[in-house]
């Protein structure tokens, strides 16, 4: 299961205040997240992408005191990956054609939906695993509801009650908290 921002945000400050505990789970839970930022953005192999992840994640290691503990977890990341992207076209010599510039170095709308995918993983947490299985395979991935019936072993009928409740009760969760 990925970490949300408050998770991440969390073990970020355990580790700043001493928990080495809490900084190992932040390193091992920011791979899966720097190797999709990374694999989005370049079409190098995945040795460059393995080798960005892990300077990034030392990065992240030796320059924590530079997080502010008031500020979004994953900004701070971000830009920091950021930095090492740039960092590793330099080395290469690589050049990015002026159009797809943009593209390669803001990470606006790679921040932005990796929030709001520890957003959803936050929301789908509250439900019960059979209702939170079924939106995400078939709102979320993209299955039909007889692949999330086959997948999960169960009826399809059984796989659209469980959608159909598992999306009312975030409904009224989302509407409560906006009251």
């Amino acid at each position: 299961m990925r970490a949300n921002e408050d998770q991440l945000r969390a073990w970020m400050i355990g580790g700043l205040d001493g928990d080495a505990a809490a900084h190992a789970s932040l390193l091992r839970a920011l791979v899966p997240l720097l190797r999709s930022f990374y694999r989005r953005r370049m079409s190098a192999g995945s040795d460059d992408i393995e080798d960005l992840v892990q300077e990034t994640l030392i990065a992240v290691h030796t320059r924590r005191g530079t997080y502010d503990r008031e500020r979004v977890f994953a900004a701070w990341l971000f830009a920091i990956a950021r930095y090492k992207m740039i960092d590793q076209f330099r080395r290469n010599r690589r050049t990015v054609p002026i159009e797809g510039l943009e593209d390669m170095l803001v990470a606006e709308g790679f921040e932005e939906t990796s929030i709001a995918r520890m957003d959803i993983d936050d929301l789908l947490s509250t439900l019960p695993a059979k209702q939170a299985r079924a939106i995400r395979a078939t709102r979320i991935d993209g299955a039909s509801v007889s692949e999330a019936a086959n997948a999960a072993g169960i009826g399809e009928s059984d796989v659209k009650v469980s959608v159909h409740r598992g999306l009312k009760a975030l409904a009224a969760r989302i509407a409560g908290q906006r009251l």
